[in-house]
């Protein structure tokens, strides 16, 4: 290809390549594509396969030529990063310096400029020489038992009362016939037979499971409530209302017994099985705990061990995602009291900050999962996007293809999975101690930098 490329500047992590393919070049180019399309040509007219080139430059020359100016354009792109051994950062930026209508028209030179950022020259940290404390906590027995007696808790059922009172406690449940009216007029919903009511549940309105207190099966209760200011059924809101109730039974509760009859009702074989899944889900969650935190300090660790320039453009596109946020929670009121007093520059200086890092830790975990040949396999890919599509219910086939058709959905999907391939990695590396530490000391929350998402 005749086409003449001169390097117009270079500086810090920006290349300027000035780049012209000949107008006869160009020519050269349509002539073959014309050749290439004209056998396939049906024209009204012609016999299939017979119409004269000159008449299909006639009808499509322009596009044709629009189809050789834009392969142009991206061959001599990858050219001009091939010839410069360049690792692009991000797509490259061309400006057309010519009249792209006369170039199309056959009239002009293609003239153009391309900017390339390109990726930063640095050697990452072997993760071999990290240190890192992993904070961890064990669960205690204590535990798991009190998680089972909130299960059988929950399990409880309700026995009618017998014996001497039968008067209904707090706590108790109670079958009821109501029938509600403001200003001795029914209103719609206000109604019901053989209602389960929990007295002190906070079910019904405020007020209302109080009166029932004490009640016996057969009583007739008048129930003097007035409904909230803000009831969702606005004509009924603030109104003072009576509901003629007719306790019919009264319930006590009886608390399930945490034993192997609790195990089988919640679908599992005996009471070990049970407490064995209660310790595993407990686990599981300071697992996750001491990951983030071990994975925080790590990122910590990476963010000051690496001083290398960062791409302008790259730095631009996260801080306008963060901006963007920000300006979303401003205008919910949403912004945290920290930053609610900062001035705009200082919030931008800021955030800019954690744009910069987010970039640098970037830049660094690519490379080392560069350097170890760590990729996001298909598989891996797959799970995440029915994952992903799972979450959609009905929709979830949609979502699915949606995510099988678009490049973007899925790079947004293995960015993750990927980060978290190589930050495995250098756990695997690394020196971790193991540190024993409180329940409360592994739950607290973090301060993150703001708007850092871990």
């Amino acid at each position: 290809m005749s086409m003449q490329i001169v390097e117009k500047s270079g500086e810090g992590l920006s290349r300027v390549f000035g780049v012209t393919v000949p107008a006869a070049e160009l020519a050269t180019r349509l002539e073959a594509r014309i050749a290439e399309v004209a056998p396939q040509m049906n024209v009204k007219g012609f016999r299939p396969g017979k119409v004269p080139a000159a008449h299909v430059r006639r009808l499509y020359g322009k596009a044709l030529m629009g189809e050789v100016v834009e392969q142009a354009l991206n061959e001599t792109t990858q050219k001009v990063l091939d010839d410069n051994k360049l690792r692009p950062a991000g797509q490259p930026d061309l400006k057309p310096s010519s009249d792209m209508e006369k170039v199309i028209a056959g009239g002009e030179d293609l003239a153009f400029e391309l900017a390339v950022e390109v990726m930063p020259d640095f050697e990452p940290i072997d993760p071999a020489t990290i240190a890192l404390t992993k904070p961890v906590y064990k669960v205690s027995e204590a535990e798991v038992d009190e998680a089972l007696a909130e299960l059988a808790k929950q399990a409880r059922t309700y026995e009618p009362r017998k014996g001497k009172s039968l008067k209904a406690k707090d706590g108790d449940q109670l079958l009821i016939d109501f029938v509600g009216t403001v200003d001795c007029v029914e209103f719609a919903g206000g109604k019901a037979e053989g209602a389960e009511l929990v007295l002190g549940s906070g079910q019904f309105i405020p007020g209302f499971e109080e009166q029932l207190v004490g009640g016996k099966p057969g009583d007739e209760v008048t129930v003097k409530v007035t409904f909230p200011e803000d009831y969702q059924a606005k004509d009924l809101a603030g109104k003072a209302a009576e509901f003629a109730t007719k306790v019919t039974e009264v319930r006590a509760p009886v608390d399930a017994e945490a034993d192997d009859e609790l195990a089988k009702r919640l679908g599992l074989s005996d009471l070990a099985a049970l407490k064995d899944l209660l310790k595993s889900n407990l686990s599981g969650r300071y697992d996750n705990s001491s990951r983030f935190k071990l994975k925080r300090a790590l990122l910590d660790v990476l963010d000051t061990q690496h001083d290398f320039p960062l791409p302008p453009r790259m730095v631009d596109a996260e801080f306008g995602g963060i901006w963007q946020q920000v300006q979303a929670d401003k205008a919910q009121g949403g912004l945290p009291p920290e930053d609610a007093d900062k001035s705009e520059d200082q919030l931008k200086g800021e955030y800019r900050k954690i744009a910069e890092r987010r970039v640098r830790l970037g830049l660094v975990l690519a490379e080392i999962g560069r350097k170890n040949e760590v990729a996001v396999t298909d598989q891996e890919l797959t799970d995440a996007i029915m994952r992903e599509a799972r979450q959609h219910g009905a929709q979830a086939q949609q979502v699915f293809d949606m995510y099988r058709q678009r490049s973007d959905l899925q790079a947004a999907l293995r960015a993750p999975i990927y980060e978290d391939k190589v930050v495995d990695l250098i756990f695997g590396k690394a020196k971790i101690e193991e540190k024993e530490v409180s329940k409360e000391e592994l739950l607290e929350e973090d301060d993150l930098p703001e708007g850092y998402g871990g």
